[in-house]
């Protein structure tokens, strides 16, 4: 998951390459919470389920998921896939500039691999796994100083608590 804003990588999980990515989805959403504030959560119709949008609500943000163009509202569906279908069919505009914000997972993908390149050079698993961690770690640093210019932050560093250094 990633910011929309900043393209901060706010959660991260890695598989193997043949892992399906809805399974992902609502682990991405709590780890995510924990340490940011999410008004929205957009993602494309592969994470359309009443699981993933109970997990985007539960963390009291708005799930702009679009509906296959099969979809029908039925018994078996929750309440907030119900609330979401319908929102969806007759709010479309809204909707979908909303939901258009989830190209910016593209963006970031792309800004790291333009950064540092679309491979990975380990041999090793576990190395490759660190390879990718580091990436995306180097990634969001230079997200975060480039927001710092660009969004006139002032970066507040805090003292050794107590008077400890560790």
């Amino acid at each position: 998951m990633c910011g929309v804003k900043t393209n901060v990588v706010t959660a991260i999980e890695i598989t193997d390459r043949y892992g399906a990515d809805s399974p992902q989805f609502k682990p991405l959403v709590n780890a995510t919470a924990r340490n940011f504030v999410m008004n929205q959560v957009s993602a494309d119709k592969a994470y359309l389920s009443d699981a993933n949008l109970r997990a985007v609500v539960d963390n009291s943000a708005v799930p702009y998921i679009p509906f296959k163009v099969n979809s029908r509202s039925n018994r078996r569906h929750s309440y907030f896939w119900k609330r979401m279908f319908h929102y969806y069919s007759y709010n479309q505009a809204h909707f979908m500039a909303s939901y258009h914000k989830r190209s910016n997972v593209e963006s970031t993908f792309s800004m790291i691999k333009a950064k540092f390149g679309d491979r990975l050079r380990s041999k090793t698993q576990t190395a490759q796994i660190n390879e990718a961690f580091c990436k995306v770690l180097a990634h969001n640093l230079c997200c975060v100083i480039q927001s710092i210019y660009e969004l006139g932050i002032e970066p507040g560093f805090w003292s050794e608590p107590n008077g400890f250094a560790h």
